[in-house]
């Protein structure tokens, strides 16, 4: 894996636990991350999908700020951009897009192995690197369940302490549950006073059904108590 090394704070992007470190919004994150790492307790998570129930709910900016606090706690963290639909991490980073996730896939395929390389990117922050999508495919979901996605991550697995995955949501493609049956855990991320309660829970219910271990759900776009604010 590329190994980051630290930019000045202006080339970073606007991602508020860089920009704003001390912010009651960054340690929201702090306190998702410090959640994520007590729920691994009696079954370590190393590999952990972040997905929502529909499009628009926040989950590639959370991911993105939550690999940033795994870093910041002296993690190795690789971000992985599986959302081979609509990307979203490589702009959020400000990456080149041309090599990632699907070259990947392509090369073990035709090597019938995984890639020996892994074209992360680093991201300015000390050991977090990311991986984009790299050019969108024709078929995610067959890719997600090929043999070489298997082999790709077993690559992946022993690169970082641990391997976040942006997926797409789970009511709109079956990317994230066909991806999510092979990890660790899964995040469900649903937006305050956007998603319905019924789309939550058809979303947990189709992750459900193919046995993905749902560790908790994050709520984006939440109002701020004013007793935080005090604090």
């Amino acid at each position: 894996m590329t190994t980051a090394h630290p930019l000045p704070t202006s080339t970073l992007p606007p991602l508020v636990t860089i920009a704003d470190p001390q912010s009651a919004a960054a340690e929201a994150y702090r306190t998702l991350r410090t959640n994520i790492l007590f729920s691994a307790v009696d079954q370590p998570i190393h590999m952990l999908t972040v997905t929502s129930a529909q499009v628009d709910d926040g989950k590639s900016t959370l991911l993105a700020n939550l690999a940033v606090t795994l870093a910041q706690s002296g993690h190795t963290t690789l971000l992985v951009d599986a959302d081979l639909r609509r990307p979203a991490q490589h702009t959020i980073w400000q990456l080149t897009n041309d090599r990632g996730l699907s070259t990947m896939l392509i090369e073990a395929a035709h090597a019938d192995q995984a890639a020996a390389s892994i074209p992360a990117q680093p991201t300015g922050v000390d050991k977090l690197s990311v991986l984009t999508s790299g050019p969108l495919p024709p078929n995610p979901a067959d890719l997600l369940l090929s043999d070489a996605m298997t082999a790709v991550l077993l690559t992946l697995r022993g690169h970082a302490d641990y391997v976040l995955f942006d997926a797409p949501p789970v009511l709109a493609v079956t990317d994230a549950a066909v991806l999510a049956s092979r990890m660790d855990g899964l995040l469900l991320v649903i937006k305050a006073g956007a998603t319905r309660r019924d789309q939550a829970e058809r979303a947990r219910d189709a992750l459900q059904r193919v046995h993905v271990r749902i560790i908790g759900v994050a709520l984006t776009n939440a109002p701020r108590d004013s007793a935080d604010r005090k604090y």
